[in-house]
């Protein structure tokens, strides 16, 4: 845990006792704050208490002795309503941040990176840590992604934290200051919550807010919005911008190109990998998240063909289309985080020869979407309550077997494979639906069809 002395000796209200809220909690109490919390679940509320953290509910509190707002990033900040607690807040002039804004107010030394868009976050976040450990950098990897920011371990000196950083946190980060901002890409998305698109744009833009000279801000350019954004960057900002693309050259940027990443930083385009080499960064969604990690770790001064061995050796996040072990020359990918047919798209363009296990809780919008990836599918293996509506859409396409369960669905995908021998064939477990018809989370439901894979490779059932 860090310590945040930043607040010694004041008052500090805490909303939201997730996992970042009471880590933040913990780090301000240890660092001499007088911390007070609330949330409105009252398991939340019990487990700070045990945890030696003092409930109060705010609006009984004298806010003109309160210094601070800490807000958990899932409480709405502006829209579509705010919290009363942030209203109370705000008429007292209380500063109202986050715990991304902590960790840079505690840990100054440290270098910062952070790295935002609608897409790719986690990948390129994880991507660029392994990097920097690959080449004997210390840093830490969390924010949005996983570990809570004050969880982390204290940094000094060069070592970094790589930070995935949300919308919301963002709007949380006044004074935070990013030595390398990443900007990947934006789309509509969480709009209720910004006030519509303007607000979505202003908030992820935000990265890049309190940057000068000797910061870098990388930015992508694959769409409308971040293209903008870069040509206003370079146009008016004092930090250095570099601009990164996973479709079309860049120059003076970093690119990938007909399957090769291209570093023209000093304007001598050069390929510095093969992106085929780097197994899981499979699939032209990945190309961008490459480009950006790679251009943040060259503007930190590490070697081009370190960086390039680092992403081929890259394992990939955990059920995101995550390489298990083969079986009689069958490959085995859980991709159990495609909880919508846009993240199933991904996958099944990335493939060919696919024996696809899909199903789940359908998601409103249908699954038309899929349909241009049929060609890759030789067969198709449905489960839980989609199974019927994906039949409907795909039975005229590809061959579907009503599976019923991920377990039969694994077995039967694995048999069929094995009986076509088609080289380079994929069992690819792919939903394109929620999980929660039959497990709580896709984390469980990955887990357990790796445990199914796990069973067929020693001949046991699941």
């Amino acid at each position: 845990m860090i310590v945040v002395p930043t607040f010694a000796g004041k008052t500090v209200a805490v909303l939201g006792l997730g996992k970042s809220g009471l880590s933040a909690a913990l780090a301000l109490k240890s660092g001499g704050a007088v911390v007070y919390a609330w949330d409105d679940n009252d398991a939340a509320r019990k487990a700070a208490e045990e945890n030696g953290i003092a409930v109060a509910d705010w609006m009984t509190i004298n806010w003109a002795d309160c210094s601070a707002l800490i807000l958990s990033p899932g409480i709405p900040l502006n829209f579509p309503t705010p919290h009363p607690v942030i209203e109370l807040a705000r008429a007292n002039d209380c500063q109202i941040i986050g715990d991304i804004e902590l960790l840079c107010q505690a840990q100054r030394d440290a270098r910062f990176i952070g790295i935002t868009g609608t897409n790719g976050k986690s990948t390129t976040t994880t991507l660029l840590g392994h990097i920097l450990s690959e080449c004997g950098e210390l840093a830490e990897i969390g924010g949005n992604l996983g570990t809570p920011a004050l969880d982390l371990a204290p940094l000094t000196g060069n070592d970094a934290y790589v930070l995935e950083l949300s919308s919301y946190q963002l709007d949380l980060c006044p004074t935070a200051i990013m030595d390398y901002a990443v900007l990947l890409n934006i789309t509509p998305d969480h709009l209720d919550r910004h006030g519509g698109m303007d607000g979505y744009v202003a908030a992820k833009r935000q990265v890049f807010q309190n940057q000068s000279a000797g910061q870098v801000a990388v930015v992508g350019v694959d769409d409308a919005y971040t293209s903008k954004i870069f040509d206003d960057l370079k146009a008016h900002g004092a930090q250095q911008v570099v601009a990164i693309s996973g479709a079309r050259t860049v120059p003076g940027g970093v690119y990938v190109m007909d399957g090769d990443l291209v570093d023209d930083l000093q304007n001598k385009a050069a390929t510095v990998l093969k992106m085929a080499e780097a197994l899981a960064l499979t699939g032209e969604h990945n190309h961008q998240n490459a480009a950006a990690a790679y251009a943040v770790a060259r503007m930190m001064g590490l070697a081009s063909d370190a960086i390039a061995r680092a992403m081929i050796s890259y394992p990939g996040l955990v059920h995101r289309q995550e390489r298990l072990d083969p079986l009689n020359g069958v490959l085995f990918i859980n991709d159990s985080k495609a909880t919508n047919p846009d993240a199933a798209a991904k996958a099944l363009a990335s493939y060919s020869d696919i024996y696809w296990i899909a199903g789940g809780r359908a998601k409103d919008g249908g699954f038309d979407v899929l349909t241009p990836y049929m060609g890759n599918v030789r067969h198709a293996y449905l489960v839980g309550e989609a199974a019927n509506d994906l039949e409907q859409v795909f039975g005229d396409l590809v061959p579907c077997h009503m599976s019923g369960d991920i377990q039969t669905a694994a077995r039967q995908a694995h048999d069929q494979a094995t009986e076509d021998q088609v080289s380079g064939s994929i069992v690819l477990f792919s939903p394109a639906c929620a999980s929660f018809d039959q497990f709580s989370n896709f984390e469980i439901r990955g887990d357990f069809f790796k445990k199914c894979v796990a069973a067929l490779n020693h001949g046991d059932a699941a």
